[in-house]
């Protein structure tokens, strides 16, 4: 497979609709392996498709050793509210608060195709749908005010005008 690469804002493939994974083969292992790689080479905890210029649903996020495969999720129920700081691969040195539901129920298939309802909270919830919304378009400046948004993106294109790299961020 050929190395796959991390798209930055303002690339187009960030704001695409992705289409459903409906191969689940060996092509399919050898993208999530080079999903992973490319996640941890810019010290994420995870990654969707697009990030890496692929217009698929599909999202890697690894925490406490656990790797989550998340092939064409999609939310069946949250509750409660948390508040956090995040930050997005694809948004090198740009952080904000970000509300979000505390627990989650995503309905989703495994890298075999095994459909799956799985259940998470705090850190992991914001996670999964911190790629999630990747998968649909949405972006990390999205859930920030129209300020801290112009702010945020006036910073990262003049740092990448200036060959600045910023600081990795964690989902």
């Amino acid at each position: 497979m050929n190395t796959l690469r991390l798209r930055v804002f303002p690339d187009p493939i960030l704001r695409e609709n992705t289409e459903p994974v409906a191969d689940f083969g060996d092509e399919l292992k050898d993208i999530v392996a080079e999903m992973v790689r490319l996640m941890r080479v810019h010290d994420g905890v995870g990654l969707a498709a697009p990030q890496a210029g692929l217009s698929l649903r599909l999202a890697v996020v690894l925490f406490e050793d656990t790797l989550h495969v998340l092939a064409n999720p999609e939310l069946l129920s949250s509750e409660g509210e948390q508040d956090g700081e995040e930050g997005c691969l694809s948004f090198p040195g740009i952080f904000g608060n970000v509300r979000r539901p505390e627990r989650i129920t995503i309905r989703h298939r495994d890298i075999d195709g095994t459909e799956l309802e799985t259940t998470v909270e705090g850190f992991l919830a914001r996670a999964f749908l911190h790629e999630m919304d990747h998968l649909d378009g949405r972006l990390l400046i999205d859930h920030f005010s129209p300020v801290k948004r112009a702010m945020s993106k006036k910073k990262l294109l003049r740092s990448r005008a200036s060959g600045e790299e910023g600081q990795p961020a964690t989902l």
